[in-house]
């Protein structure tokens, strides 16, 4: 973890940045502002501006992919003032002590916050040198929310709250830090801020302590690498979720095998109980496409990981990978980048460099868990060398040390954990050490992973991630963690995914059922698989049993209805899959994104909908209370037709197989026949009834 806290920072005590020169234009195009921290560096593009001032790192990581169009930009102004202009974009900066007004078309869009009391004229420093890094305000109308900043668990509208942008191994869903984050955020009211950087972020969105009139960005890097978008669109999120995933990047398409259902447990002892689960799903005629061999179950933990089959176990995997072939599964195996320093494997990459270093002794960082949060099947696990993923070498082993195991029959990889890299002390190849490395490690894991997936994989590159930075989205998908299995971890999980969605990774699934601290509740059950089967992926996952028929007769039938359900409705997934990899919309749609002309609809952050046509509402209380907001339009219940006006808020009280889910008057919805697994037939040839 960061050594950093963060109390209320004494402003007084921080000074604010002075621009000290006149502004000139360099060679390539950007503006450059001498200043008392350095030179500020500005360009102006189509929909914003790129703000950079600090020191150029040496090392590139790959967040951005693709860069917006600087034209030429005019310059006006004294040592006092500069004005910058290109196209309808006017960006105005006062000098001392900096501040800075864009405008569009001569209407305000962002600015430095004018918040101020008696002892100074502004509350926050608009722009200043901290010993963190740098700290940099933006200003908020009393009203504005504020969306994105990854995987966070609360209040999709982070408004009055204080977010950090750092990876954390969560261990549950139950509070502000979370697995993947970015930090990139916006608002409805046509801006967005995007900060370019691997170190952390905190972000001060309008939290009283600081300044509830503020956004404020204080980063732990000594340089500052800001965008700032503008939008003037209809629908301002869509917009900027365009902007910012053609900055860093968008997810392709995941393969078609990947939407059915993935069934997976913490974890299956044996070949003889995997085996045994995998028949039984087919003779219970169970939906499923995908089954996981989770960390303990194929790895000996005491040497792992290395790629190998424990031999106790699995004398010979290709005879059970055959089994499951035979009986149309595709095989999921679990991974870390980490190497038991008891495996021939450590000394062998100690020796070459490839594993993360230790300054104090220039050997290989040996990593110690944190055993208290062990148990009976959460066994201890080794101490461990750190792969080295900005080692060139080193990535294309890790990369290519796959292949075997695609040979084999394996479809795909959950790629788990990814966020060890928190020491001080660490020292990557690249030079950089702790925190600087810590988030956008899990990118470079990410990455390697899928490009292994992507030579070696026969059925298409996909991979589960836990753990993820800016950029991340790019390597699909991402799976929500480790949700404590009660109704609040249910709820949590789905407001995770939704808000990953806001901040540009399209696809998600939560772990249906709930990971930990399981009760065997055939009710939460049922409800968490009805909202699983409006995510991405679906996944059912956790300590314990998830098959539907270990929940009891009852639930076992709803279960199965929503499974079947899900089948139905792959065509209509497969369609908006296709247009969050053109668009980088999310499958999962919070209200803000789907009803940006509908400021009522904005505050109900539990419901979402799955693509343009579909609202759902899940249940995140025993008993079966829902309270939905119809938006304006009128509207049908997906499972029985009934017809509903929109513009209001409706109370339902449903049955166990029941299910909250509307369809949109007049939408072209088509339902598949039902497979029980997409080997089958393929997605494409499936005969379609209109809905």
């Amino acid at each position: 973890m960061s050594g950093f806290t963060l109390p209320v920072p004494a402003w007084n005590d921080i000074a604010q940045l002075n621009c000290t020169g006149t502004a000139f234009l360099d060679t390539s195009g950007a503006v450059i502002i001498p200043s008392d921290g350095g030179d500020i560096s500005i360009s102006l593009f189509e929909s914003g501006f790129r703000f950079q001032i600090g020191p150029k790192n040496d090392y590139d990581y790959g967040m951005l992919k693709r860069m917006p169009e600087f034209p030429t930009c005019e310059i006006f102004g004294d040592e006092y003032h500069t004005s910058i202009k290109a196209g309808e974009k006017t960006l105005e900066i006062q000098h001392q002590p900096f501040q800075f007004c864009l405008k569009h078309s001569n209407k305000v869009v962002q600015k430095t916050p004018n918040d101020g009391h008696f002892v100074r004229s502004l509350r926050l420093p608009p722009l200043a040198k901290v010993d963190e890094g740098w700290f940099m305000a933006f200003d908020l109308q009393s009203d504005e929310p504020v969306y994105g900043l990854g995987e966070k668990w609360g209040k999709l509208d982070k408004r009055g709250q204080l977010v950090r942008s750092f990876n954390h191994d969560a261990l549950g869903v139950n509070a502000e830090i979370s697995y993947k984050n970015t930090p990139f955020c916006w608002s409805p009211e046509g801006w967005g801020v995007f900060v370019h950087t691997p170190a952390p972020v905190t972000h001060s969105v309008g939290y009283a302590p600081w300044s509830q009139r503020a956004y404020g960005v204080l980063l732990e890097d000594p340089r500052l690498d800001v965008f700032v978008f503008t939008s003037e669109a209809d629908n301002v999120g869509a917009d900027m979720l365009r902007q910012y995933t053609e900055l860093t990047g968008r997810a392709p398409i995941p393969p078609e095998w990947s939407l059915g259902v993935i069934l997976s447990k913490a974890y299956y002892k044996d070949a003889d109980e995997l085996l045994a689960t995998a028949k039984a799903v087919r003779e219970q005629g169970m939906h499923c496409d995908v089954i996981t061999l989770d960390g303990r179950a194929w790895q000996d933990t005491d040497t792992r990981f290395a790629f190998e089959w424990d031999a106790k176990r699995y004398p010979d995997p290709k005879v059970v990978m055959d089994q499951l072939k035979a009986l149309d599964f595709k095989i999921c195996i679990w991974e870390y980048p980490l190497v038991s320093v008891v495996n021939p494997l450590f000394k062998k990459m100690a020796d070459k460099g490839w594993l993360i270093k230790d300054t104090r002794t220039g050997e290989a960082f040996r990593y110690q868990w944190d055993m208290s949060a062990f148990g009976e099947v959460l066994t201890p696990l080794p101490e461990s060398g750190i792969v080295d993923f900005t080692h060139p070498e080193a990535f294309a082993f890790w990369r290519d040390a796959h292949k075997p195991l695609f040979d084999l029959g394996v479809d795909m990889i959950k790629a788990d954990f990814g966020e060890q890299i928190e020491d001080p002390h660490m020292q990557a190849h690249n030079g950089e050490t702790g925190m600087a490395l810590h988030n956008v490690y899990s990118l470079l894991y990410n990455r390697c992973v899928y490009e292994a997936a992507a030579r070696y994989s026969k059925n298409g590159p996909f991979l589960f991630s836990r753990s993820a930075w800016t950029g991340s989205q790019c390597y699909p998908a991402q799976w929500g963690g480790d949700p404590q299995a009660d109704w609040g971890g249910l709820a949590a999980n789905v407001r995770g995914g939704i808000s990953w969605g806001l901040s540009g990774a399209p696809f998600y699934a939560t772990d249906v059922g709930g990971f930990f601290k399981d009760t065997r509740d055939p009710e939460l059950y049922v409800r968490w698989c009805q909202a699983g089967v409006f995510s991405a992926h679906m996944r059912l996952h956790g300590i314990g049993q998830r098959e539907p028929w270990s929940y009891g007769d009852e639930a076992r039938d709803a279960a199965n209805a929503a499974l079947s359900l899900r089948y139905q409705l792959l065509p209509y997934l497969k369609k908006y899959m296709a247009i969050a990899s053109e668009t980088g919309l999310p499958v999962q749609r919070a209200m803000i994104l789907a009803f940006p002309d509908d400021p009522a609809a904005w505050p109900f952050e539990d419901q979402f909908m799955f693509g343009d046509d579909i609202l759902v509402a899940p249940v995140y209380r025993s008993g079966g209370k829902v309270t939905v907001y119809l938006p304006h339009g009128d509207w049908q219940r997906l499972d029985n037709r009934e017809s509903f006006t929109g513009g209001r808020v409706l109370k339902m009280h449903l049955a166990l197989k029941e299910i909250a889910v509307f369809v949109r008057a007049g939408a072209e919805l088509q339902l598949a026949k039902p497979v029980t697994h997409l080997n089958e037939l393929s997605i494409d040839e499936l005969e379609l009834e209109s809905w």
